[in-house]
């Protein structure tokens, strides 16, 4: 089937689902411009809601008789052209990507459609670029899927090879994507894909980073540092881009080898200076040294040159451990302090990676905090003075994106 019939038949269900839903035109409890998906806490059938909030520096909300429902959890958010798109995690069968924008403080649907469950997705110029991921050796190719979130169809769609990019035997997995000039960067981690060790490698010093051609997606390069392992972690994002077109990139240093932890390297931050596909060997920033052995698991660009950072000890450390301690660094100042008016870490279920919020402003972010007694509350984080203020709080389950529409 072409992409002309593909995109016709998409429309097609979108229109469909969109009469179908109009029947439910309620205000929100809670209108607002600012999205907090949140999963409610039930053992069994739950399916994730969209809250909305005027403010994420006050007030309550709850998902009891709140929200708009989506069709099940596993869900993973991202805006782009002022449009909030939620898709579903198909645990390998197809996945539903639902579009959204804000009429009045109230979601309002726009669209719905199906395509593979993906473990990469960015925007792109105008697009949306969603990648499924091989972890098979057999089959080392990865689907790609460029939505024009203009038109909400699927423009055109193809496959790269993974097996390309390491060249050593083993498959890149990309640990995210995104755009950096007219460029796709796909940092990866190399993974033996194969015989009950599929996420483990060979490899576990260097980082690269696969440079593709857009919207070709076409393989142009691959970027290698052996200061540090691989950029990102499963699913996260690893680069962060600054006011002047430098490009940073961090390491947690958690490769795996034979069941364990096998990276040497430090957790890291390195440096791809505005205007080139190389790593300034020049700039090494050792984050897991200066910290006192913190390392870095998520982080989030708040401005002039800071992030707010997650990390985990150096006894919490692992594949998969996500930070519940915050951290402020300015990659430029090579500076690393603690967050502090965070709750206890005891007291901390989880906090929230992957879609958190920065204001704007060069200063300050917003983090999703749960608690073992289940209550959940946004902090803003003020990077200047690396603290945080209690916000607005969300009952009845766990946060899991931050998100804003105009």
């Amino acid at each position: 089937m072409n992409i002309q019939s593909k995109t016709f038949l998409l429309g097609m269900v979108a229109a469909t689902l969109l009469a179908s839903c109009s029947k439910d035109d309620r205000k929100p409890d809670n209108p607002g411009n600012f999205i907090i998906a949140v999963t409610p806490a039930a053992s069994t059938g739950v399916a994730d809601y969209l809250l909305t909030a005027s403010s994420l520096d006050t007030g309550s909300i709850s998902t009891a008789g709140q929200g708009v429902e989506q069709d099940g959890t596993y869900r993973y958010y991202v805006t782009h052209n002022n449009k909030f798109f939620s898709m579903l995690y198909g645990q390998g069968n197809p996945g539903a990507v639902t579009t959204y924008n804000i009429v009045d403080g109230k979601l309002n649907k726009l669209s719905n459609f199906q395509t593979e469950t993906v473990q990469a997705f960015a925007p792109v110029n105008d697009d949306l670029l969603l990648m499924k991921i091989s972890r098979n050796i057999t089959n080392p190719f990865a689907s790609w899927y460029r939505i024009n979130t203009n038109t909400l169809q699927i423009e055109s769609e193809g496959k790269v090879n993974t097996a390309a990019p390491s060249g050593n035997g083993e498959l890149a997995h990309f640990s995210w994507i995104r755009q950096v000039g007219n460029k796709v960067f796909a940092p990866y981690f190399s993974i033996k894909a194969c015989c009950g060790a599929s996420f483990e490698t060979a490899y576990p010093d260097s980082a690269w980073i696969a440079v593709y051609s857009y919207p070709q997606m076409q393989l142009e390069k691959v970027i290698k540092d052996n200061r540090t392992s691989f950029i990102g972690r499963y699913f996260v994002d690893g680069l962060g881009e600054v006011e002047n077109g430098d490009v940073y990139a961090f390491s947690a240093s958690v490769a795996v080898t034979d069941g364990k932890i096998s990276s040497t390297k430090p957790s890291a931050v390195v440096k791809i200076p505005a205007g080139t596909t190389e790593f300034d060997q020049s700039y090494f920033f050792n984050v897991e040294e200066l910290s006192g052995g913190y390392n870095i698991t998520d982080w989030l660009y708040v401005g002039r040159n800071k992030f707010v950072v997650l990390v985990t000890s150096k006894a919490e450390k692992g594949q998969y451990a996500a930070g519940k301690r915050l951290g402020i660094i300015n990659v430029v100042d090579k500076s690393f302090k603690l967050v502090t008016g965070m709750p206890d870490v005891d007291d901390i279920n989880s906090v929230t990676s992957m879609s958190n919020y920065a204001a704007g402003d060069g200063r300050h972010g917003y983090v999703g905090v749960n608690l073992k007694s289940g209550v959940g509350y946004i902090y803003k984080i003020d990077s200047d003075n690396a603290s945080a203020t209690q916000g607005l709080r969300v009952n009845g389950g766990t946060i899991t994106a931050i998100e804003h529409l105009d």
